[in-house]
């Protein structure tokens, strides 16, 4: 592999090298004389990086001081004389035997005390200085290695942080714990103050006296739990930064990333992604389930966010079905096309899967693959070679980015506070909200970016707060001045609740919102389970479940009441003028109603919709500098008609105009001159 297709930082490969295409390559689980078919086979299909080593550090070191780099010599330079780039994995997510037997304190300890056990993965306590030590060392040793092969064009740090593991409570934990929360509030005074430990005589002394939120015997101190989800996601960040620092000084400038997990809770990704020069995400939608394409679309979008629209890579799907969940349903023959079709509309410059060759063994033999247990005599196999055929038609397409108007607020330390127990209902789930908000708006075709709290809100004309129950004055000040310069905003139910110690703002809920917003709510209504209150649009009603307030308007006008019950007219939905812009809150949970306040929004703020198309087509952007691209990609079971422009659909190679006519689960990538539209 020639020098120009080596990897630069924030980039997997120089510009104009096309999408990639490939997936967890483990040859260690096999013979090395099948070697060379895999990557014979790789090249028919296209393949043009593999993800290795992932699971190997049993391999690498079998022992404290032993080590067998050979064959993985052997591999680098088979893919690299077959053109096959490797994404290197630093192999530290599964400590081996030794280490642990060793060493037993770096396993984990759960809440009640039990200490997990050896024969999985993720065996290890995220704060244990020898854990971080093994596995810095090895990443060391494999970075100096592998620095200047010319396979070699990213490091992969570990593998999905936080999949088995994510918080452990033995006393290394706990020490560390008590250092984290040293750093954050300087003396204990501070601590008391933040965690209102008055409260049920729970007040420090000393900081000996701070353990981890063990099981107890009644609720927890709210305001422990939630600096503890902060430090248990610090202490996962801090062993992916000691072993990037290491690829940083050791690595040959080449990108360094980690594999996420979408829209996952235990991780706060903004803090993450501020350290990754390319984000990669593993996504694994159900095929049993109609909707799952807009889970994942939300999911997409927010990994192109998280580095301000960069693009991003598809690391891990499935090629069929999984083997983890309780039925594993097979995705038909077009879904595997249309959704990695569906990645790539969204940002992402590569598709990856998990993984190439079926494994014949272990915990995921039943997981599909690139190349499964049949080989080439199954139809997955056709579908492998056609998906990098299509790919290769895209290559254009790689490098171009997604502009969009409407942004949605995602803040980790909310969605932790608002989870936590002892609320008004238990029921709310902050990734439910946002999906709810975020399918209305992929409904209608609207491109949506994800934003953290703080950010630059200039690009966007109309921001939207599924739930913000956290939110600081700051945080007030800041949407405040955003609507006040003319934005629009839409505000979501039980939001600007608690400030960020989780302490409830006095005066009426939500206090810090109040002036923006021009509502106070006087009391929660939560809606018992299988029961909804009745809200009416005019002459449209809708149902209401899980969530409805006492709301008085304080400036804002009405724009929707409850029905029948004790909120009988009251105001549901408002909307408020705040100097030159406008900002609507909703008291309750609509469900698809959303899309009912939604319209109106998008109409005042000017919103339209990437393309015209029949429901049940998606529509998306990416921009380059010489041409645009439209994704069409139909998502029913029956042939579709969408209204095109003129141009080219890179799929079939063809030019059209006026209709173009989809097949079930069908899609097209047309490219066509800029639409150039006003922001």
């Amino acid at each position: 592999m020639s020098e120009a297709n080596r990897g630069v930082r924030g980039s997997v490969h120089s510009r104009g090298a096309g999408l990639l295409y490939g997936g967890d390559y483990n040859p260690e689980q096999w013979p090395e004389e099948v070697w060379a078919e895999d990557v014979r086979l790789m090249n028919e299909a296209g393949v043009n990086l593999v993800t290795v080593g992932v699971f190997s550090w049993a391999r690498l070191q079998p022992g404290p001081d032993d080590w067998d780099f050979g064959w993985l010599d052997r591999l680098l330079d088979l893919l690299a004389e077959h053109g096959i780039a490797a994404d290197l994995a630093t192999a530290t997510a599964s400590p081996p035997a030794w280490l642990v037997r060793r060493h037993p304190e770096i396993m984990p300890v759960t809440a009640d005390g039990v200490r997990l056990e050896f024969g999985s993965r993720q065996h290890y306590c995220p704060s244990s200085p020898v854990y971080r030590g093994s596995a810095t060392r090895l990443a060391r040793m494999i970075a100096q290695r592998y620095r200047a092969h010319p396979a070699v064009v990213l490091w992969h740090v570990h593998n999905e942080y936080g999949d088995h593991v994510t918080e452990c409570f033995c006393a290394t934990s706990a020490a560390a714990f008590r250092a984290w929360l040293r750093e954050r509030y300087g003396d204990v005074a501070e601590l008391n103050r933040a965690w209102a430990t008055d409260f049920w005589s729970q007040r420090y002394g000393r900081w000996e006296e701070i353990e981890p939120p063990r099981a107890a015997p009644g609720p927890v101190n709210p305001t422990q739990l939630l600096d503890w989800r902060r430090f248990c996601s610090d202490a996962l960040l801090g062993c992916y930064l000691a072993e990037k620092a290491v690829l940083d000084e050791d690595g040959g400038g080449l990108p360094v990333t980690t594999n996420f997990m979408s829209m996952f809770k235990p991780l706060d990704y903004w803090k993450w992604a501020a350290h990754e020069d390319v984000v990669s995400d593993d996504a694994y939608p159900d095929p049993a389930d109609p909707a799952a394409h807009v889970n994942a679309a939300m999911n997409f979008d927010l990994m192109r966010s998280l580095k301000a629209g960069r693009p991003w890579l598809l690391m891990e799907q499935a090629p069929s079905a999984v083997s983890w969940r309780p039925v594993n349903v097979p995705k038909p023959p077009a879904l595997g096309r249309l959704w990695s079709f569906q990645a790539v509309a969204r940002g992402a410059d590569g598709v990856l899967h998990f993984q190439w060759r079926a494994s014949r063994a272990g915990a995921e033999k039943f997981h599909s693959a690139l190349l499964p247990h049949r080989g080439t005599g199954s139809p997955q196999w056709d579908r492998t070679v056609r998906l990098g055929r299509d790919l290769a038609r895209l290559a254009e397409v790689a490098g171009t980015r997604t502009a969009a108007d409407v942004a949605i607020v995602l803040d980790w330390d909310s969605w932790w506070a608002l989870e936590l127990d002892d609320h008004p209902s238990s029921r709310l789930r902050l990734k439910d909200l946002t999906l709810s908000w975020y399918g209305a708006a992929h409904a209608r075709n609207v491109a949506v970016d994800f934003v953290p709290r703080g950010a630059d809100l200039a690009p966007y004309r109309l921001v939207l707060l599924p739930n913000l129950y956290m939110a600081s004055d700051e945080t007030a000040a800041w949407l405040g001045s955003y609507v006040a310069d003319g934005g629009r905003l839409v505000c979501g139910f039980f939001s600007g609740i608690v400030d960020d110690h989780d302490h409830v703002h006095l005066g009426g809920y939500p206090a810090p919102l109040r002036n923006v917003l021009g509502v106070v709510v006087d009391e929660f209504w939560p809606v018992p389970d299988d029961a909804s209150v009745e809200v009416a649009f005019g002459e449209r009603t809708v149902p209401a479940t899980l969530w409805s307030e006492w709301l008085e308007t304080a400036g804002a006008e009405t724009a929707a009441v409850y029905g029948p019950g004790a909120l009988a007219g009251r105001p549901a939905v408002t909307r408020n003028a705040h100097g030159a812009g406008r900002a609507w809150y909703v008291s309750c949970h609509l469900g698809d109603g959303i899309g009912f306040v939604l319209d109106e929004a998008f109409a005042d703020a000017g919103v339209r919709p990437v393309h015209a198309v029949p429901d049940g087509v998606e529509a998306t952007r990416r921009d380059g500098p010489a041409a645009s691209y439209l994704f069409l990609l139909n998502h029913r079971d029956a042939e579709t008609d969408v209204p095109v422009p003129g141009g080219v659909d890179l799929l079939s190679g063809t030019a059209v105009r006026g209709t173009l006519r989809l097949p079930p689960l069908g899609a097209a990538v047309l490219r066509t001159a800029h639409p150039h539209p006003e922001r």
